[in-house]
C-alpha cells in the first residue's frame, strides 16, 4: 500500500450518512482494494445476513460457563445491548456502513481486505487488563447510559474535538479498556493497512480510530509486532479477592474441626449447616423464578460451594436453568427494546442470569448472616468457654 494513495473513511457505526459517504467514496475512486474494520468472523456473519442465510442463532450457555467465558460473554452481551439501542434510536443497524462498503467493493468487483483483529482476542486483552472497578465502572457506565434522554446525534461523534473529549474522558475512568480498545486497535489497523499489496485503498473504521491510525503510518516503526498484538496473558499478581473469599469456608472448616477434637457433638451442627445451606440454594434459586430441577440442583450443591471457595452455587442452578431454555441472538437483540420488566421475564438471557444471581445472593446471605449466627458463632462459645 503506498501511503499516499491510501484513503481513510472514518465513519459512525450506526450512522445513514457514513453508509451513503462510504459507497460514494467507493464508486468515486474506484481503489484497488477496500479494507474494512471487520475480523473474518463478523465478516463471515455479515455475508450470511447479506445472503439471506439463517444461522444457527442458539447459544450454549453451558458451554460459556465451562470455558470460564463468563466475563467475555457478559461483556459482550452488554456492548450488544448499547450499540443495539443506538441503532434502534437512529433506525440504523449496527455495521451498515460496512455492509454499504462491501456492497459497493462487489458492484465493482474490488477484492475486500479484513483489517480488524479477533473480537474475542480484543475483548479478552481488554479483562485481563482492567481492574475490578474498571469492571463495575464500565459495566455501570454502559447501562445506565439513557438514550431515550436526549436526540442522539450520531454525526457528532465523527468531529473531531468531540471524539477526543469523548474518549479522553474513556481514558479517565477506563485506562485498561481504553489501551486495548483504542490504541492496540489503532495499531493492528494500521499494521493491516501496510500489509495489502494493492497501492490504491480506501479503508472503512470508526472514526475514534482514524487519528490514531494515521500516528501509526506516520512512524511505522512504533508498529508492535502482530504475535504480540493477539497474545492473550494470563493476569499476573497475587488475587486478593479470591484469597479473602476462601477464608470465610476455611474458617467454617477450621471451627468444625476444632470442636470435633474437643470432644463436641457436632453432628446436629453439621446437619444444620447442610439444611441451612441446601435451603437457602433452594429458595434463591427458584423465587428467582427457576425451574424447580434448577432450583434442586443449586439446594444440592451449595453446602459444597461453600466449603469450596471456587465454586458457585449460581452456575449450578443457572447450566440446569441453561438446559432447558434455549439462548439465541434473539434474546440479545431483544434487551435492547424492552420497555419494562414483564420483556425482561419472557428474555432467557435475563432469567439464566436472575437465577445465577439469585442463587448466589441466596448462598451468600446463608455463608455471611444465617449459618456464622446459628452454627459457628455458637460452636465457637461452646470452644472458648463464652
Amino acid at each position: 500500500m503506498r501511503r499516499e494513495c491510501l484513503t481513510i473513511i472514518g465513519t459512525a457505526h450506526v450512522s445513514a450518512e457514513s453508509v451513503e459517504e462510504v459507497k460514494d467514496a467507493i464508486y468515486e475512486i474506484q481503489p484497488d482494494r477496500v479494507a474494512i474494520e471487520l475480523d473474518f468472523a463478523r465478516y463471515t456473519k455479515i455475508k450470511n445476513r447479506m445472503n439471506g442465510i439463517e444461522e444457527d442463532d442458539t447459544i450454549s450457555v453451558t458451554k460459556i460457563i465451562k470455558e470460564n467465558k463468563v466475563g467475555l460473554f457478559l461483556v459482550t452481551t452488554v456492548l450488544s445491548y448499547f450499540q443495539s439501542k443506538i441503532g434502534d434510536e437512529v433506525d440504523v443497524a449496527p455495521g451498515s456502513e460496512m455492509v454499504g462498503a462491501i456492497e459497493a467493493a462487489e458492484d465493482l468487483g474490488i477484492p475486500i481486505a479484513l483489517i480488524d483483529r479477533n473480537i474475542n482476542t480484543t475483548l479478552e486483552r481488554a479483562l485481563n487488563k482492567m481492574s475490578f472497578i474498571d469492571k463495575i465502572k464500565f459495566l455501570y457506565g454502559i447501562l445506565v447510559t439513557d438514550t431515550d434522554d436526549e436526540e442522539i446525534d450520531i454525526e457528532d461523534l465523527k468531529n473531531p474535538d468531540k471524539l477526543d473529549d469523548l474518549l479522553e474522558m474513556f481514558k479517565d475512568e477506563a485506562p485498561g479498556i481504553y489501551e486495548v480498545l483504542v490504541h492496540e486497535r489503532d495499531a493492528y489497523l494500521a499494521g493491516s493497512l501496510l500489509r495489502i499489496p494493492e497501492d490504491k485503498v480506501v479503508a472503512v473504521v470508526g472514526a475514534g480510530h482514524q487519528p490514531g491510525i494515521n500516528r501509526y503510518l506516520d512512524d511505522p516503526q512504533s508498529i508492535p509486532p502482530l504475535e504480540e498484538l493477539n497474545k492473550i496473558e494470563d493476569k499476573k499478581g497475587i488475587p486478593w479477592t479470591k484469597i479473602i473469599l476462601a477464608l470465610i469456608p476455611i474458617l467454617f472448616v477450621v471451627i468444625f474441626f476444632l470442636a470435633y477434637f474437643s470432644g463436641i457433638n457436632i453432628t446436629y451442627n453439621i446437619y444444620q449447616f447442610i439444611g441451612i445451606s441446601m435451603l437457602m440454594g433452594f429458595l434463591g434459586s427458584i423465587l428467582s423464578g427457576s425451574k424447580i430441577q434448577s432450583a434442586i440442583v443449586g439446594g444440592l450443591v451449595a453446602p459444597l460451594t461453600i466449603i469450596h471457595p471456587l465454586l458457585a452455587a449460581g452456575w449450578f442452578s443457572g447450566l440446569t436453568e441453561a438446559k432447558y431454555r434455549k439462548v439465541r441472538q434473539s434474546d440479545i437483540a431483544g434487551l435492547a427494546h424492552f420497555e419494562g420488566f414483564k420483556d425482561l421475564w419472557h428474555n432467557n438471557i435475563f432469567r439464566i442470569l436472575l437465577v445465577v444471581i439469585g442463587t448466589n445472593i441466596a448462598v451468600s446471605i446463608a455463608t455471611l448472616v444465617i449459618l456464622p449466627s446459628q452454627v459457628f458463632i455458637p460452636l465457637f462459645m461452646q470452644l472458648f468457654g463464652g
